[in-house]
């Protein structure tokens, strides 16, 4: 590999010494001289770059891995480690010495939010509020194998409640398996593994209904083990998430921590693609299967069926997903079927260094009197803000938003419509 560049001082040793046949003996002796000096200049420079070629490719950088889509848009949140094979050219000494990954090797992410809510809804007030503290830790134990937690300190009044939101050991095989352990976001749909907790990954002020964080219209959470990797696929860019644990609680917004509450599993599978001709797009669709045992004694199968369709560049951005979830009644065969969907688009403006970005959103929840697990709370509500980022690391939200009037159930009071203002500033650190 070298052999050229050392032939370089060879040759123009030859080609001086024969120029200075002609010349005296003592400029020959000079001239032979200076060539000798500068041949072993040249060689040391050779062999330091060799050493520090060597010293680089043997050099173990790998990025901590974590789970999902953590930033808005697709993007992550931090640019990873870079892979020595990116530079084919020599990297300084000095500068492999810092990129060496020592394991374990620690890396901690945080997000936070601070709110501003008023509303015409009789009984609220208006006020300011916290958001959740939200803490990222991440840890890469060797060059396949890593650890992912995600906490929050949650605001509650006259007090806090810390939740462990995820907390999974992932081994990398390959890209095409990769297998975790403990408590995931469960993937059912999209927006609850593309944007986590962290106000400040997402576009709008709140999420929606659907996967809103203490909801129960879909389980947030599993605690089990969860397949994930790349299908052989071409362009097509096809991707799997298979999971089985344990599902809903009793309690049938929380998962069983500690155990499931009944001697059945839930199982979970997602099939997305990104096709690489069409970067920002993402297609998938996923099943769901659990029984559910509530305090009360009735029993139920849960089958949960979703699709969405994404586009995240920014100009334009468009989410669209639907949820159906099913319940059927052990004992009566007595069956419900929930429908949630939303849509919501938004545009990064070309101007003021694209920072602002108006957005809307559409979501509509229905059902039917007959549904025995879910409180009734049909929804359907329109959002229309901006997002203004004001860095890199914070930005702010500002909203309105209108939930239109309920559909009475039977027993229970006509629900007027709520208009609403709310003022958020989001952060990263």
């Amino acid at each position: 590999m070298y052999r050229p560049l050392l032939a370089i001082p060879v040759f123009l040793f030859a080609a001086s010494v024969a120029h200075g046949q002609g010349a005296t003996a003592p400029d020959q002796t000079e001239q032979i001289k200076a060539l000798v000096e500068r041949v072993e200049l040249l060689e040391k420079q050779v062999a330091e770059l060799k050493a520090d070629r060597v010293t680089a490719l043997s050099s173990p950088v790998t990025a901590v891995p974590a789970p999902g889509n953590l930033a808005p848009e697709g993007q992550p949140l931090a640019k990873p480690a870079v892979q020595v094979h990116e530079h084919e050219s020599q990297i300084p000494q000095e500068t492999a010495r810092q990129l060496e990954t020592h394991y374990p090797s620690l890396q901690i992410r945080g997000f936070g939010d601070a709110d501003f809510a008023s509303t015409d809804q009789k009984g609220t007030n208006s006020g300011f509020y916290l958001g959740q503290l939200d803490l990222h830790i991440a840890s890469a134990l060797s060059s396949k194998i890593s650890y992912f937690a995600e906490i929050t300190l949650n605001a509650h009044p006259n007090e806090y409640t810390i939740e462990v939101e995820r907390s999974i050991i992932r081994y990398d095989y390959d890209d095409f398996f990769k297998l975790s352990f403990g408590r995931f976001h469960t993937p059912i749909g999209y927006w609850n593994t593309a944007f986590h907790h962290g106000a400040w990954l997402e576009t709008t002020v709140d999420r929606p209904f659907m996967v809103k964080v203490g909801g129960t219209f879909t389980p947030l959470h599993l605690v089990g083990a969860l397949a994930e990797g790349h299908i052989p696929s071409g362009g097509l860019g096809l991707q799997y998430n298979v999971g089985i644990g344990n599902g809903r609680g009793e309690l049938i917004g929380r998962p069983g921590d500690s155990g499931d509450n009944n001697n059945n599993r839930a199982w979970v599978v997602k099939v997305f693609s990104r096709p690489a001709k069409a970067y920002g797009l993402e297609v998938g669709g996923s099943v769901y299967r659990d029984k559910i045992t509530l305090p009360t004694g009735p029993e139920y199968r849960e089958w949960i069926t979703s699709a969405y369709l994404t586009w995240t560049k920014g100009a334009p951005e468009f989410l669209a997903e639907f949820d159906n979830v099913n319940h059927r009644n052990i004992l009566t065969n007595a069956n419900a079927n929930s429908d949630a969907f939303y849509a919501q688009f938004a545009y990064r403006l070309p101007w003021f260094e694209k920072s602002w970005k108006p957005y809307y959103r559409f979501e509509y929840t229905h059902m039917p009197l007959s549904e025995q697990v879910f409180t009734y709370q049909p929804q359907e509500e329109s959002i229309v803000g901006i997002r203004y980022d004001i860095s890199n690391f914070t930005c702010f939200k500002l909203e309105y938003r209108f939930l239109n009037s309920q559909p009475p159930r039977p027993g229970h009071p006509f629900e007027p419509a709520v208009n609403g203002v709310f003022f958020q500033t989001a952060f990263t650190f």
